[in-house]
């Protein structure tokens, strides 16, 4: 679950089939019961009607919270405190980083690095769309070092320059769980 909408969609599923949930965050949900196989099919299949997916499998499910740390780091923090990605990301997942790229890498195929820059671009994409800040706000709050460095890996990932993408009239984005 990477959206607002997809926890929504949970609990609802959870609700249908009479479940009492916990917690429902961002790829996690917690029961208070203990559900039978049968249960845990039908919830299985509720999501799977929603466009959601129940994981059992290890490694699945350490992905998928790597990628919602990301998602929340990304689309879901407001202050442009400097964070290093490693150390947010071991910290928040209670795992040495080292192991969590490795892991990331065999099963996505591309790097944890990439996969922050290519939400990091679909982000500021978003900023500039808004039009609410200007560029040199939008590096600081992106925790980008420099103008030059957001212009230089926006360029590379895009193509294009971020003033020549603000003059574009069809602005391209992708949805949140498409990224990476």
């Amino acid at each position: 679950m990477v959206s607002n909408r997809c926890k929504m969609a949970a609990k609802e599923a959870l609700k249908k089939l009479g479940l009492h949930f916990i917690v429902v965050d961002l790829g996690e949900v917690e029961i208070l019961e203990n559900i039978s196989a049968e249960q845990r099919d039908l919830l299985k299949s509720e999501l799977s009607s929603t466009g959601l997916e129940l994981m059992d499998d290890k490694k699945a499910i350490l992905i998928e919270k790597i990628k919602n740390a990301v998602v929340e780091m990304v689309h879901h923090t407001s202050d442009g405190n400097k964070v290093i990605f490693s150390e947010f990301l071991s910290k928040k997942l209670e795992r040495d980083y080292a192991s969590l790229a490795k892991l990331f890498s065999e099963v996505q195929g591309t790097t944890i690095e990439q996969f922050i820059i290519a939400h990091k671009i679909e982000r500021i994409k978003e900023l500039i769309i808004y039009d609410e800040l200007n560029i040199t706000e939008i590096a600081w709050k992106m925790n980008y070092s420099s103008v030059a460095h957001l212009s230089n890996q926006f360029k590379k990932v895009t193509g294009l320059s971020p003033s020549h993408f603000k003059q574009l009239k069809d602005k391209r984005r992708s949805p949140i769980e498409e990224i990476g």
